[in-house]
């Protein structure tokens, strides 16, 4: 048995009424989640999920995606001082990053594994200390969901109904009691809300 520091392991993901992650036209279908992403409780939101945490744990798509958008947002002195807080962290975190396709890390401070999300986790959770950040891959947080390894949640629910599309919570997760530490309601009606996991 591989001892544990104690690492919290936490995870963000925004989702609409109808617990979908993206809309019906696939991955890239975000139309529902448009008008949310940048209010000003969806920023507040942001800056609470990596205040405590020393590594990102990414998916191959948004590590991706992110890197490719937050990088240039480091950079950015007129960028929202919370965007910039968010990027800067990003850039200068550790990563790692689960794919069966990069060979090598494209970017700094990376490292890339292939290997199933719950022992990568393990392993992380044995050594160094601060939070383990799963932040909007679900490719990453549905098998750590499954392995009952997460301990706090970050969910933004936006008042939207999408009518398709993938859903984070599937049939057959192990039931599990969560307690809610943290609700906040926006203008527009969206919820940001921290459930931690009763163990």
């Amino acid at each position: 048995m591989t001892e544990q520091t104690g690492r919290r392991v936490t995870a963000n993901l925004s989702l609409t009424l109808d617990g979908r992650y993206h809309g019906p036209g696939g991955p890239g279908d975000f139309a529902a989640f448009a008008p949310y992403v940048t209010s000003e409780l969806a920023r507040n939101h942001m800056n609470r999920i990596w205040e405590n945490a020393t590594t990102a744990l990414l998916g191959r798509n948004n590590a991706e995606g992110f890197m490719g958008h937050w990088s240039s947002v480091a950079e950015d002195d007129n960028a929202d001082p919370r965007d910039r807080g968010y990027a800067k962290w990003l850039v200068d975190t550790e990563k790692v990053v689960l794919s069966t396709a990069l060979t090598e890390a494209p970017w700094e401070r990376t490292r890339v594994v292939n290997a199933p999300a719950a022992d990568v986790v393990t392993e992380l959770k044995a050594t160094g200390e601060g939070e383990i950040l799963v932040n909007s891959s679900p490719s990453v947080i549905k098998p750590l969901l499954a392995a009952d390894l997460i301990d706090r949640l970050y969910l933004m629910i936006f008042p939207e109904i999408a009518g398709g599309g993938q859903r984070l919570f599937d049939d057959g997760l192990p039931a599990t009691k969560w307690t809610l530490t943290h609700r906040e309601t926006g203008e527009l009606g969206e919820l940001a809300m921290v459930y931690d996991r009763v163990r």
